[in-house]
């Protein structure tokens, strides 16, 4: 699909939504009303990044025996899934809902804060043919949104903040799974259903079923090619080639948390999640609430090459305690890779349909591990509770 151009009306619109920032939130939502999806794309064949001098990355990709080096993780797989569109699939990350169906099957997880001061996760998956149902699924938010159309996904929700998402989430540029909620125009039905879950919450039933998505998007005239203007949100180490080894001189760290070890109301504080890296598999673990977080399919904990900190400023909007964050412009970052501890920048100047990129102090973009990566939104204002050792 051919991008559309930003009108100067929209440009105002994004540029008051930068101004309101980032947000924070817990989860219990009772009405959600609406949902954004991300821009569609036209094939064609991502802009390759330049290698930073004397490191090998993945520069241009290429077929090899029917497979490609994906855009979202460095790893091959099936050709025919790495030039495809991912989906991003709303989940709720509070206790009552867990354990989550499908999410280790995710290539990227944006992690944010929502009303209520927990977080809500985001996961965006190219590798979805296996599986049968994702979830379950909540409702969007429209920092959410604009994530997902940096990523050129298809964006699948169950419900949204209607103030806030109503008018974007019906854009054309905004492409959508989303089931029938008041306030969304073009519905779903096909794509969702409640599985029994005996003692859980309605909300909590909730699913997408990756055969109804398909027959919605083919119904919807949804586009699964990239852009010809694809950019892709990651550099990754070139084969057999250690990201780490280009930050040798930085410090390490082997625990992460994104809201430090107490309470506190910047959405991380209501179950102080965190990472535990494990050098004999280069792997980061997540915990949350005191425990393992784990995917109902098989019960393995969830794990990542790669943990990002991109802090952003929030605000909350209105009595509902709606948040607001900016995910434009740019702010501090911190890449989490090989045990390794990389302070520096993202940036996103260039519109809804390029994501956010990330640089070290020099300027140069990081080098991310190939593997999985989880996007923790740090809300700026509660940002000294970010700690790792």
């Amino acid at each position: 699909m051919k991008r559309k151009l930003i009108t100067c009306f929209l440009t105002s619109i994004l540029a008051a939504m930068l101004l309101a920032g980032c947000g924070k939130s817990n989860e219990p939502e009772t009405v959600e009303e609406e949902e954004t999806a991300p821009t569609s794309a036209a094939t064609a064949e991502p802009t390759p990044t330049p290698e930073p001098e004397g490191f090998a990355v993945i520069e241009e990709r290429e077929v090899v025996d029917g497979k490609m080096q994906s855009y979202l993780t460095g790893e091959w797989k099936d050709e025919s899934v790495v030039t495809r569109r991912p989906i991003a699939v709303m989940i709720p990350n509070n206790a009552p809902a867990m354990p989550q169906y499908g999410i280790s099957k995710a290539s990227i997880i944006y992690e944010a804060p929502v009303e209520g001061r927990i977080t809500r996760l985001m996961a965006v998956f190219e590798d979805f043919d296996d599986l049968d149902r994702i979830g379950p699924v909540r409702s969007s938010r429209d920092y959410f949104v604009y994530v997902a159309m940096g990523y050129e996904a298809i964006y699948c929700n169950w419900g949204l903040a209607r103030p806030y998402v109503e008018e974007l989430i019906n854009r054309d540029t905004v492409q959508n799974i989303s089931a029938a909620v008041e306030g969304i125009y073009n519905p779903a039905h096909e794509a969702f259903d409640r599985v029994s879950r005996p003692g859980y919450a309605t909300e909590f039933t909730g699913y997408l079923f990756i055969d109804g998505m398909k027959e919605a998007a083919e119904r919807l005239s949804y586009d699964w090619d990239y852009d010809d203007a694809y950019v892709p949100p990651f550099t990754f180490a070139a084969e057999n080639v250690r990201a780490q080894d280009n930050y040798q001189d930085a410090e390490s760290a082997t625990k992460i948390m994104p809201g430090g070890t107490e309470g506190n109301k910047g959405g991380y504080g209501a179950y102080t999640p965190y990472f535990e890296y494990h050098e004999d598999d280069g792997l980061y673990y997540r915990y949350q609430d005191g425990k393992e977080q784990t995917d109902e399919i098989d019960g393995s904990q969830l794990a990542v090459s790669n943990v990002v900190f991109q802090y952003c400023h929030g605000e909350v909007r209105d009595d509902h305690d709606y948040l607001a964050f900016g995910v434009h412009g740019e702010g501090d970052a911190i890449v989490f890779t090989g045990g390794k501890v990389i302070k520096g920048t993202w940036k996103r100047y260039d519109g809804d349909a390029t994501p956010a990129k990330f640089y070290d102090e020099n300027g140069e973009e990081i080098i991310f591990n190939q593997g999985k990566t989880w996007i923790c939104n740090i809300w700026q204002e509660y940002g000294e509770f970010a700690k790792y050792e």
